[in-house]
């Protein structure tokens, strides 16, 4: 089954304000980077996708200090990047078009923020047919909320996820040997 690693907006805005700062962002990163050197070891596509607000004031507005992707993030320049500008990255973006292309079955997902982008983006990943995709433990991450802590909103989502929308594998899953 081709595979592909989906990296949802993992930008400098999380990193540049320690009021924004992701839950547990420095494991989290290593886990992608992780996922990154996995990725390339095995030949899977990487796919990085974007916030592009469309408020220029935004800091994830194109050409913003915060719209950047992470610098620590083990990018290289054959690595295809998708930007959107709503929670859902297949909403009218290249996405589903460059799976198809890429004759991709199933998707594995990191990134952030869980309850928003990362959440849409897996619904929908499910809705265009992606059935068995996979979720990587400790690769993905939010902000507190006014309700719950970010601990609180990870443990809720994978809970509703798992089984249904992903399988959540542990981050051993991906060591390369």
């Amino acid at each position: 089954m081709k595979q592909a690693l989906i990296i949802v907006d993992m930008q400098e805005a999380f990193f540049l304000d320690s009021e924004n700062y992701l839950f547990d962002y420095e494991k989290v990163l290593e886990n992608i980077n992780m996922l990154i050197t996995w990725a390339r070891h095995s030949e899977v596509p990487i796919i990085f996708v974007q916030h592009t607000d469309s408020n220029k004031d935004d800091d994830f507005a194109f050409g913003k200090p915060g719209w950047d992707l992470y610098h620590g993030l083990l990018r290289q320049p054959e690595d295809k990047v998708i930007q959107k500008t709503t929670w859902d990255a297949f909403y009218k973006t290249e996405l589903a078009q460059y799976l198809r292309n890429q004759q991709v079955e199933q998707l594995i997902f990191a990134g952030a923020q869980t309850e928003f982008c990362l959440d849409t983006t897996i619904r929908n990943a499910y809705s265009y047919g992606y059935h068995h995709n996979i979720l990587v433990e400790g690769a993905h991450t939010t902000l507190d909320s006014r309700v719950l802590n970010a601990q609180q909103i990870i443990k809720h989502h994978e809970s509703v996820w798992h089984n249904r929308f992903v399988n959540i594998q542990p981050r051993t899953f991906f060591q390369t040997k």
